[in-house]
């Protein structure tokens, strides 16, 4: 009896485990919209304080902000999910400041401080920076809704050739690895999601689909590995 309840409550378990995961998907992505945040401003006052960039005060910090809206104007025209890609990333990124630092005051604080020397100069310099780093992650993970279909396709793709793998496996008295199996499968979120941290938090202005073509690439392959390697016999 004790057997034949064994498979049923591994099922079970494994059931409760992939619902848990994807109820815990987008709290998880909050999370790390927050921490990348987070970690571009600290850089960003890093870099002014101890002077790594060429520009002065917030300058880098919206020049950078300027060039990630300018590879969003430019390459996202066309998206699958929305009709007007830059009408909707325009929509997002001004509600987020309109409520972020025009409401809160900050907006009308730092433009009536622009003349402002000695502390409030200096901290008028770092608001500035947060304002406008907060600004291009917003921009960046606008990018990446944008892109999300091309995760998609690789994991579609990663999965199909993983099928086809393991049946070719199956037929030809293949050889099975757990171990390849369990650490290809542990990777598969953890190259997601440190993707998506490390995009994030650059604290300099990079071609979205020179990092993210990459990602995507390595995330489809983990896909594949895992699938191909999984067990042949149910």
């Amino acid at each position: 009896m004790a057997r034949d309840e064994a498979p049923a409550q591994r099922a079970e378990k494994k059931r409760s485990g992939l619902i848990g995961t994807l109820l815990k998907l987008p709290f998880t992505l909050i999370w790390i919209v927050f921490i990348s945040m987070v970690c571009s401003v600290v850089i960003e006052w890093v870099g002014i304080y101890f002077g790594w960039f060429s520009q002065s005060g917030a300058e880098h910090a919206r020049q950078t902000m300027m060039t990630e809206m300018g590879y969003l104007d430019s390459q996202f025209s066309q998206s699958l999910l929305v009709s007007s890609p830059v009408e909707f990333a325009t929509m997002i990124v001004d509600t987020c400041y309109e409520w972020l630092f025009v409401k809160s005051g900050i907006a009308g604080w730092i433009e009536q401080g622009a003349d402002a020397v000695g502390w409030a100069g200096t901290l008028k310099t770092y608001l500035q920076a947060a304002m406008f780093v907060t600004l291009m992650t917003l921009t960046r993970c606008v990018i990446l809704v944008l892109t999300s279909p091309l995760f998609l396709m690789a994991a579609l793709v990663g999965l199909i050739d993983g099928l086809v793998s393991r049946d070719l496996r199956r037929f030809g008295a293949g050889r099975e690895s757990a171990f390849i199996y369990h650490h290809a499968k542990r990777m598969v979120t953890p190259i997601f999601l440190t993707g998506w941290l490390i995009y994030l938090s650059l604290p300099f202005s990079i071609h979205p689909n020179l990092f993210l073509l990459p990602c995507a690439l390595l995330f489809g392959l983990m896909i594949a590995i895992a699938t191909g390697s999984f067990k042949k016999y149910l």
